[in-house]
């Protein structure tokens, strides 16, 4: 068995910075006039892992925000590591930045091993490592060859969206003790496709920092093409706005 958590990451996720009530999400959103619903835990996390499923982008904000450089599932925003378009999308509909630039994979801490050349923890995205050889795809000759862009965006394993060029991924691992909640959505995920894995990037656009407030999460949300918004369990829909 693993050893317990309090021995490995005394900063237990580094979400120390401020958190936001029911109550103050409620009155953002409806100053704004958003069209939004209010679910129990259960049915948010299903209808997240169905968008997800069907290539949805999904703005995450709960809790505390995280301390540091990168979002760590607090502040996030999510989308399918499967799908082969999601990293482009990301970057020119989201992030509107170059559509090559890459972006990390989180990933349940017990199947970590089954995706990544990694067996221990990586619960802030520091650490980087290959994608396992059996996730791989076979590349064609005229495909070893490519350069450029062509090369920049082949489908290179079953997770492209967080694969490398170099067949690499900047891991993060979700611990059940540090956030519970993310957990229980990789998890929801996992069984709806049998893939733990997600693409997490920072809840922001280019030359912005990362969302801190409901109001921050909802102008960024109305100002990019993303699809869904989860603020603790109120779940916007970009199509019912």
């Amino acid at each position: 068995p693993r050893p317990p958590l309090e021995g490995l990451d005394r900063m237990r996720g580094a979400y120390l910075g401020p958190a936001f009530t029911h109550e103050q999400i409620k009155t953002t959103l409806d100053g704004y006039g958003a069209k939004y619903e209010l679910l129990e835990e259960d049915a948010m996390l299903a209808v997240v892992t169905e968008s997800l499923d069907n290539d949805g982008v999904v703005g995450w904000f709960q809790g505390r925000m995280e301390f540091g450089p990168r979002a760590l599932c607090h502040r996030s925003i999510v989308g399918d590591a499967r799908s082969p378009r999601m990293q482009s999308v990301l970057n020119l509909k989201i992030k509107y930045r170059e559509s090559f630039r890459p972006f990390a994979p989180v990933v349940l801490r017990d199947k970590v091993a089954d995706y990544f050349d990694w067996e221990v923890d990586s619960p802030y995205m520091l650490m980087v490592s290959g994608v396992k050889k059996e996730r791989l795809l076979e590349l064609t000759e005229e495909e070893r060859k490519a350069t450029g862009m062509k090369r920049l965006l082949q489908v290179r394993s079953d997770i492209p969206a967080v694969t490398h060029v170099d067949n690499s991924a900047r891991i993060q691992t979700i611990h059940e003790e540090t956030n519970p909640l993310f957990h229980k959505l990789l998890e929801a995920f996992n069984e709806r496709t049998g893939c733990p894995v997600l693409v997490n990037t920072s809840f922001n656009i280019r030359d912005e920092p990362i969302v801190c407030s409901p109001d921050d999460a909802y102008r960024c949300f109305m100002g990019t093409e993303m699809d869904m918004l989860v603020l603790g369990r109120y779940v916007l829909r970009k199509g019912d706005q």
